[in-house]
This record gives structure tokens, C-alpha cells and sequence, in this order.
């Protein structure tokens, strides 16, 4: 028996209001919500499980608007990315914020960034943490240490440099999926990307992961 696709489950909620239907759609997609939300907040497990069950909400109340013009899991990213941003919005600038941790660390490192002489460099850097990121099931799996320098990295980068590079390093986007997600420009996505490896790599050398 075949697996019910995305767009046949969609339908069945937008349409009867099956449960059982959404329920399979949380199912498939809670863990890569979460995980979005993981990287976002630097490791915020409590907050994380808030937004993502704050994004399946919205998705279930909006899901009469899918249209189908993107997979039903870019349409659902795109709501976790905006659910992500109303919170930093409302929530503004606070101590122990992201924007507190991110500040406090890019002082450390801001004069390091342009040791890294081009993205192809920083590439090559970072590209053996990422492999092993995408190739795991959830963070969860990962080596403790592993995880805080994950994170601590990632609080190096400016919000939108981190939800690029985590869409493309860990949950596998390519530049057209991002921009979809994100609504930003494929040029824009591109740049965020581009800075945002310079930042990872300078980090990962500095912590041996090019040794």
C-alpha cells in the first residue's frame, strides 16, 4: 500500500477536517520543525516546543490558503519562519536574548572573520561539521560538545545569516528553497550564506574541527 501523499492529506483536512490526516502531516514534519526552531534559539528545547506547536496551529487554521504552488513542507517552514520572527519581534531585545548571546561573542571573534580569505575556504571548513549535522536524525544524536559548539557557533551569526545556513547545512534547502521559505531574494540568501560560512569557519578553526 502506498504512502498517502502530502497533497491527499492536505486536502482531507482542508476538506472533511480529518484529525487523523493533520495528525499524520504533524508526524511527518514535528521533527524538522523543531530542529528549525533548535537552531534558531541556540538550543531553547521549551521555547522550541512552543513555536513548533504554535506553527502546527497556524498551519491547521490556514490550511485552506495552501495552494500548492510549493511542497506542503516549504509551505509549513515558511509558517515556522514567521513564527519565529513574530517572536523576536514581540519579544524585542532582552537580557540573555539571542541577540544578547550573539552580541557578546561576535565582540570575541568580529576581528577574526576577515582571516578567512573566501568562501571556498570556508566551505571546505565547515563542510565536515554540516555533513555530519545533515546525516544525523535530530540534534538529539549528537555529541554533547558537538551541540554546545554548534550553538555557540551559530550565536556568532546574525538571524538571518543563521536561518540560511542552518536550511542549508542542516535541513538540506538549496537556494531556491530558502528564498521560498524566508521570502528573501535568491541574491540575498546567497550573500547571507556566503558571510555566514566566512563566520562558521573562522570558529571551527579556532575550535580544531579542521584538524
Amino acid at each position: 500500500m502506498s504512502k498517502t501523499t502530502d497533497i491527499s492529506l492536505v486536502a482531507q483536512v482542508a476538506v472533511f477536517g480529518n484529525g487523523r490526516a493533520f495528525d499524520e502531516l504533524v508526524r511527518r514534519y514535528q521533527s524538522s520543525v523543531r530542529r528549525f526552531f533548535l537552531n534558531q534559539t541556540l538550543g531553547d528545547s521549551q521555547l522550541s516546543d512552543d513555536l513548533a506547536q504554535d506553527t502546527f496551529i497556524k498551519a491547521y487554521t490556514n490550511i485552506r490558503s495552501f495552494r500548492g504552488l510549493a511542497s506542503f513542507q516549504t509551505w509549513l517552514m515558511r509558517i515556522a519562519y514567521n513564527v519565529f520572527y513574530d517572536y523576536v519581534r514581540k519579544e524585542k531585545v532582552k537580557p540573555g536574548s539571542l541577540s544578547t548571546l550573539r552580541s557578546k561573542n561576535s565582540e570575541q571573534f568580529s576581528s577574526d572573520v576577515s582571516s578567512v580569505e573566501n568562501v571556498a575556504a570556508a566551505n571546505s571548513c565547515v563542510s565536515s561539521v554540516a555533513s555530519e549535522l545533515s546525516s544525523s536524525a535530530s540534534l538529539f544524536t549528537l555529541h554533547s560538545s558537538l551541540k554546545m559548539d554548534l550553538y555557540a557557533a551559530l550565536a556568532l551569526l546574525k538571524p538571518d545569516e543563521r536561518t540560511c545556513i542552518t536550511l542549508q547545512l542542516i535541513d538540506g534547502y538549496d537556494i531556491a528553497g530558502i528564498a521560498k521559505i524566508t521570502g528573501l531574494k535568491e541574491g540575498t540568501v546567497k550573500s547571507h550564506l556566503s558571510r555566514g560560512k566566512e563566520k562558521l569557519a573562522t570558529y571551527l578553526r579556532q575550535n580544531g574541527y579542521d584538524r
